[in-house]
């Protein structure tokens, strides 16, 4: 493969960039990165205290800053990009200039079961719904996203996709 791989994974919140994003690096030998984590560790707070103190704008600005400084590292890594961040500020673009982007879309009813059964306490937008209000917030936020989502070079559909189908994807990517 190439010097320097960058796969990026981009899909709704949910859609298992971080558990599927440790799968593949594992596969890969690639160290494995979160933005999310990234963003918690070098502003020294968790992304509901950010959006908090904060609110989106300073979240999304911070998100698109530490995005930045990811891509432009000298090294092969996984990403898992957080759910929103291809969608502001030019971020897709810059994440298919420097990376593999990857699309992981996955049905709503398997995001909405992932997200009830998971710590939701993690993630702000879904807190206190049930399991309607989560499919129909996914639903809202796939119409608002998904116009950038599939500008991925990559798209994994369906709940079975695996590391080595992914590995596949990619040298057939890279050889054309």
């Amino acid at each position: 493969m190439s010097k320097n791989l960058k796969v990026v994974l981009v899909g709704l919140p949910g859609s298992g960039k971080s558990t599927f994003g440790r799968q593949l690096s594992s596969e890969l030998g690639f160290p494995f990165l979160d933005l999310d984590q990234l963003i918690e560790e070098k502003y020294l707070m968790k992304i509901p205290e950010i959006f908090s103190m904060y609110g989106e704008g300073k979240f999304r600005e911070w998100e698109s800053e530490t995005l930045e400084q990811v891509l432009n590292r000298d090294s092969s890594f996984v990403l898992a990009s957080g759910g929103g961040a291809p969608c502001f500020n030019d971020n897709m673009d810059l994440i298919n200039s420097h990376a593999v982007s990857v699309y992981l879309d996955v049905p709503l009813e398997s995001i909405s079961n992932r997200l009830r059964s998971s710590k939701v306490q993690n993630r702000p937008m879904f807190q206190g719904l049930d399991q309607g209000e989560i499919i129909l917030k996914l639903k809202s936020l796939l119409v608002s996203r998904e116009f950038y989502y599939n500008q991925a070079k990559i798209k994994l559909s369906g709940e079975d996709f695996s590391a080595e189908l992914l590995m596949y994807e990619l040298i057939n990517l890279l050889r054309s």
